[in-house]
């Protein structure tokens, strides 16, 4: 499966939302690939952290983020669970379960109710180890700063306003990964 396919049929090549999520997802998929690489004891699926990292934020499109070239109608905290509903259309299900729980570090059902995120009410945390890596090189990567990375400790820092759960599975991940 050639994830460009799949982001060319939704995501105008010529656009800026293009040309943002193709810089973001390879420095994603690349930090990815290489801490994967780092840990073979783990067994990972790398062709497919390859893949689902390059599609994990296929969903920004159809949120109103003017600034990454978006002009979708939905809030952008609900970019995973559309990029999932994309995906699944696709027959992509392994790939889309990585788009809905990437957003932090996965999201539980508590936190989005008691946030009153406009996304469905269910457990949204990544589960395999895949999962897992793809959402911790995320958190090293911005779409406003293209091609900067951070550190561990300002990838952590990003997320403190997110909570202690949130920076519970950081640390779990950077344990696993780092």
């Amino acid at each position: 499966m050639d994830p460009l396919v799949v982001i060319k049929k939704y995501v105008d090549p010529s656009s800026d939302a293009y040309r943002i999520l193709i810089d973001h997802s390879t420095s994603v998929a690349k930090l990815a690939l290489q801490m994967g690489k780092a840990h073979p004891e783990l067994n990972l699926d790398l062709q497919f952290v390859e893949e689902a990292a390059m599609l994990h934020d296929i969903g920004i499109i159809k949120t109103a983020a003017e600034s990454l070239d978006c002009h979708g109608d939905e809030p952008y905290i609900c970019h995973g669970v559309l990029g999932a509903e994309l995906l699944r259309a696709e027959g992509l299900e392994k790939h889309a379960l990585v788009c809905e729980r990437h957003t932090g570090t996965g999201l539980s059902k508590s936190y989005i109710d008691e946030m009153g995120l406009p996304i469905p009410s269910r457990d949204m945390l990544p589960v395999s180890l895949e999962e897992k890596l793809i959402c911790y090189a995320d958190k090293f990567f911005s779409k406003t700063h293209l091609g900067e990375q951070r550190t561990v400790e300002v990838a952590r820092k990003k997320l403190e306003k997110f909570g202690p759960e949130t920076l519970k599975r950081f640390d779990e991940f950077s344990a696993l990964f780092g």
